[in-house]
């Protein structure tokens, strides 16, 4: 009995023993299979997500997922005028990459490529797409039509990258106010490289340069009037087979520039000629001796010293001999001048007589302050350094009394006579908008109010009776003076090679707006005609004025006597 017990316990034992490892081997194969089915789930999941990222990078356009991203253009703000008219603005364009890797044939791409871009540079796109690398550009900024030609080529390794670029809607209309933006949309040259200078790259390269948060920049200019300057320098560069012309008006209250151009210019769209030596902009960024309109600051600053009025008299009588130089009249009356007449008759021995009361130190001074020696002070970049005599000798200031031996800009020029205009203020010029209360904020008072007033005078006076006559708009009582320069040729000045200006404002019961005109060795307009600024400077800004008045708020006003006319004297 007991042996059969002990059998049944064993058994039993052994029985329990069985059931014990079978469930530890059920336990331990379900922990298995729980391991496999979650290692398989990662797995699944990992390149369920990888095969999501491969199919959403493979539906990208290649401007969002190709090329590297240094290389990305960068957003700019919109540039309008005063109006709100755009003169500049970025639009989307397609620029052609390559991936050299998935290039088979070189030679072949290069052959197709060319049908349609037939001025690619064959050994240079060679060398790219034999190099190994991952990504070339071949061209930037296509047009619709080429990126559709080269599409229908189907070349197996090309692609297309949107990009932005700069678009310019009137063309060269404003091209030298406005300037250029490189291949990369980023600005170097005109207001384009101002609105950089100020903040504009920072932001570009630290990626923060978003379009949706670029405000638009506005400009001082006046796009209607802008077109009419262009319009008028153009017709006068060809009418009288200059070398070049220009013009700009200026707000003599506020110092902005509403209109500016030089021709010849280019188009921003294609500057593929903007660096060409004659494309200067010769407003801002050309010197020049100035001709008879600097008498117009010579005039002013006798009358300033206090030593001279307008009834004070010189003479003229005969030429002044100083050194090696003769100083003769154009056309001189032989006698005694009174100022006015000193005016009105362009008279260079008058002027030399007005700089001799000053003196040679007081003459630098004026000029000085007047802002003629110095470099100007406004945001366009494109600005140049007049230039002066090293030692100023009393032979200097003579010549300089009527324009030559020393050459400014003429934008210059007419900043200085804005002030003569204005009651006496300087104020640098802007492209930028500026009030009234602005500019006198910061303007420095040249001469005195009652300078000011017989400049007025004297110019009113000159388009009457002097040399100004073509110049004269009815309804808007224009004043000036021109300005007749011999140019120097092989060191010496020629009789027949000529800059002329003419410088004006209007209307001269209360002068807004000054406006000065430039033609760059003019050929006559008939045989046997002078080519002098009264003939051709001074009707571009008669034209200007016509056309542009209205614009500007300017109302003609007619059957209102003239304000020389009515004078019973010179005080």
């Amino acid at each position: 009995m007991m042996k059969l017990w002990r059998k049944r316990i064993s058994k039993a034992e052994a029985s329990t023993a069985s059931i014990v490892v079978d469930g530890a081997r059920k336990a331990t194969g379900g922990r298995t299979k729980n391991r496999v089915v979650m290692t398989m789930a990662v797995f699944f999941g990992i390149y369920a997500t990888i095969t999501g990222r491969l199919i959403y990078l493979g539906m990208l356009e290649p401007d969002e997922s190709g090329g590297p991203a240094s290389r990305i253009t960068a957003s700019r703000p919109d540039i309008v005028d005063r109006n709100g008219e755009v003169l500049a603005t970025d639009i989307k364009t397609s620029s052609l990459y390559a991936e050299p890797r998935r290039i088979v044939d070189a030679d072949e791409v290069i052959e197709k490529l060319s049908t349609v871009l037939p001025d690619i540079d064959v050994e240079q796109t060679y060398k790219r797409l034999k190099g190994g690398a991952g990504f070339v550009w071949l061209k930037r900024q296509l047009t619709p039509k080429q990126q559709a030609d080269i599409m229908q080529l189907g070349l197996p390794g090309i692609g297309f990258r949107t990009e932005k670029r700069r678009f310019y809607p009137g063309g060269p209309t404003a091209a030298h106010i406005l300037g250029l933006t490189n291949i990369d949309n980023q600005g170097i040259a005109g207001m384009e490289k101002y609105i950089d200078d100020q903040g504009l790259a920072d932001l570009q390269a630290s990626g923060l340069a978003d379009a949706k948060d670029l405000r638009p920049v506005r400009l001082s200019i006046d796009l209607r009037v802008q077109h009419i300057v262009r319009d008028e320098v153009a017709k006068a560069l060809d009418k009288y087979q200059a070398i070049a012309a220009g013009a700009v008006v200026l707000n003599v209250k506020t110092g902005e520039v509403l209109a500016m151009a030089s021709v010849p210019d280019f188009d921003p769209n294609n500057p593929y000629n903007a660096l060409d030596k004659d494309h200067l902009n010769r407003m801002s960024a050309g010197v020049y001796e100035m001709g008879s309109t600097i008498k117009s600051f010579t005039t002013a600053m006798a009358l300033d010293s206090g030593k001279v009025t307008l009834n004070s008299t010189f003479d003229a009588t005969r030429p002044i001999t100083i050194g090696r130089q003769t100083i003769r009249d154009f056309h001189g009356k032989g006698r005694v001048l009174s100022v006015p007449e000193v005016f009105i008759y362009s008279s260079n021995i008058g002027s030399a007589r007005e700089a001799d009361v000053v003196g040679i130190e007081g003459h630098r001074d004026f000029l000085k302050r007047i802002g003629l020696l110095d470099r100007l002070q406004t945001e366009l970049p494109e600005v140049a350094r007049p230039t002066e005599p090293k030692v100023w000798k009393k032979v200097h200031s003579i010549t300089i009394s009527f324009g030559h031996g020393m050459s400014t800009t003429p934008l210059q020029t007419a900043v200085g006579a804005a002030a003569l205009m204005n009651g006496g203020y300087l104020m640098n010029p802007t492209f930028l908008p500026r009030t009234e209360e602005d500019a006198m904020a910061s303007a420095k008072q040249v001469v005195r109010e009652k300078t000011s007033q017989d400049m007025r005078y004297l110019y009113l006076l000159n388009a009457e009776k002097g040399s100004g006559k073509r110049a004269e708009v009815p309804g808007y009582r224009v004043g000036g003076k021109t300005g007749t320069a011999e140019k120097v040729v092989n060191g010496r000045y020629a009789t027949n090679v000529r800059f002329n200006a003419f410088l004006a404002a209007f209307p001269m019961d209360d002068p807004q707006y000054v406006v000065l005109s430039i033609v760059d060795e003019p050929k006559p307009e008939k045989p046997g005609m002078p080519a002098t600024a009264g003939l051709n400077a001074a009707p571009v800004v008669a034209n200007i004025i016509r056309r542009s008045a209205s614009f500007l708020g300017v109302k003609p006003e007619f059957g209102h006597e003239s304000e020389a006319t009515v004078a019973s004297s010179y005080d």
